[in-house]
């Protein structure tokens, strides 16, 4: 999967006046939260937070988890807030309890896959010059629940719950999956097949029959502001991974107002789009930025869905396959391809190269101020920054390695698999100086490059076979 310019980790390539030049901040395999320059080079780690993801907030504070819940499928125990000297000044646990080896229950929250605190619509803050971040007010967390419901399966269901909570951990608004199955587009043959298969996981004993990956406020919008009430910036969009499906919910009312999937085989606008198989990143780029109210993802490919059974897959479960990536911007009301990336726009040759821009896991793009998508190919480890016009102009691969027996529920071992990451603007980090005139980095020519010690290869010429 992937292509990289060259091997060596690091940043390879970088054309500064052409980037946008900021800090990068992701998760480090087996734990611990990593802000970089330009060149690569670390400004600051954490070792006391681990990310599902990592955020940072526009005052240099990062918000993630202390730890995974051992033996659960992607459950951090709980949601931390830490300053710029790594002290936690904000933790929430309370959702919910679990138990280890007979001992008493302890409070958990089962948070995955995403969460948002209120002040930074999508993780995008518009953040002037001078200005301070003091907000805290609510967060937005996407939780796990087991739960039965003989509607959906028989089997128990590892049921995704989204919830709002106040800075005190009170809990103001919560929504539950299971409880809208009929509202997101299942036919009849995936409905049968999610009731026999739904995407059973044997670390948690349950169908994690969704796999919603991602949940934000849709924020400050264009479409609100035309009268369109779908769009209400307290409204939530979601994306769920096994169901290929992508919703926009109601925060009055909890139904559904906006979808797009799980069939894009219904009218041609939909076939025009293709099929979107098992996405993340799902969200609306926010007001103020290139693309303003346009949903932005990473459509990853690989196998998602439902369906009937194949030879390929005999349950049904899995049932659509690709095997390449896309990053695609989408109008919701038009429901066009306003931008799209995969590696033709990159430059290779259509499905036959479609493995050069290829992650079937994990994986993010983000939008950023000057119109660029930094995108993150994430089974890689790869991060890099296209311009509108899919000029590479920044390129940066994971350096740090899991070793055997520190992998987690999310990062296997012997892997720099990275789950999302952002680049962050130097005003949110007031207490670094930004660097100054970093050079910019040409990569190294494939045909020259040679491992440290190695012989060199000999240049004679080809010879004739008769």
């Amino acid at each position: 999967m992937g292509n990289v310019s060259y091997y060596p980790t690091g940043v390879c390539l970088y054309k500064p006046e052409k980037c946008y030049n900021g800090y990068t901040l992701y998760a480090c395999p087996g734990g611990g939260a990593v802000v970089i320059d330009m060149h690569g080079n670390e400004c600051r780690r954490f070792e006391n937070i681990t990310g599902f993801p990592l955020k940072m907030l526009p005052n240099g504070h990062i918000m993630g988890s202390s730890a995974e819940i051992p033996n659960h499928l992607q459950d951090m125990a709980d949601l931390i807030e830490i300053d710029w000297d790594g002290n936690i000044v904000w933790k929430y646990d309370a959702f919910t309890t679990w138990t280890a080896n007979g001992q008493k229950p302890v409070p958990a929250l089962r948070q995955h896959h995403d969460f948002q605190r209120e002040g930074t619509p999508n993780d995008y803050c518009p953040l002037k010059d001078g200005e301070v971040f003091e907000k805290r007010g609510k967060t937005l967390i996407l939780c796990h629940e087991n739960v039965e419901n003989p509607k959906i399966s028989d089997k128990m269901l590892l049921d995704d719950t989204i919830i709002e909570v106040d800075e005190d951990g009170h809990i103001l608004w919560r929504w539950s999956a299971s409880e809208h199955i009929d509202e997101f587009g299942f036919s009849p043959v995936q409905r049968e097949t999610i009731r026999k298969w739904p995407n059973y996981e044997p670390r948690s004993g349950c169908g994690d029959w969704l796999h919603i990956n991602c949940v934000s406020w849709l924020g400050e919008n264009p479409w609100y502001d035309q009268g369109d009430e779908r769009f209400h910036p307290e409204n939530i969009l979601f994306g769920s991974r096994e169901g290929c499906v992508m919703c926009i919910i109601s925060h009055e009312t909890g139904r559904v107002v906006w979808r797009l999937g799980p069939d894009f085989s219904e009218n041609e606008t939909l076939k025009a789009i293709g099929w979107i198989i098992g996405q993340h990143h799902v969200h609306m780029i926010p007001k103020g930025f290139p693309g303003q109210g346009n949903i932005l993802l990473f459509d990853n490919g690989g196998a998602a869905g439902y369906g009937v059974p194949t030879p390929y897959n005999p349950t049904g479960n899995k049932a659509i396959h690709r095997d390449y990536s896309r990053i695609l911007e989408i109008n919701p009301v038009t429901l066009k391809v306003e931008w799209e990336y995969s590696a033709a726009q990159a430059g290779y040759f259509g499905p036959l190269e479609g493995f050069r821009f290829y992650s079937k896991l994990v994986s993010s793009a983000q939008r950023l101020p000057n119109g660029n998508t930094l995108i993150t190919e994430g089974v890689d480890g790869r991060i890099f920054e296209v311009t509108r016009d899919f000029e590479l102009v920044w390129e940066f691969t994971n350096p740090i390695f899991n070793g055997k027996g520190n992998g987690s529920a999310f990062q296997p071992p012997y892997m720099n698999m990275l789950y999302r990451s952002y680049r962050i603007p130097y005003p949110w980090i007031p207490q670094l100086e930004p660097p100054k005139d970093l050079p910019p980095i040409t990569p190294l020519a494939n045909s020259d490059f040679r491992v440290p010690g190695s012989p060199a290869l000999s240049r004679t010429k080809p010879v004739k076979i008769s």
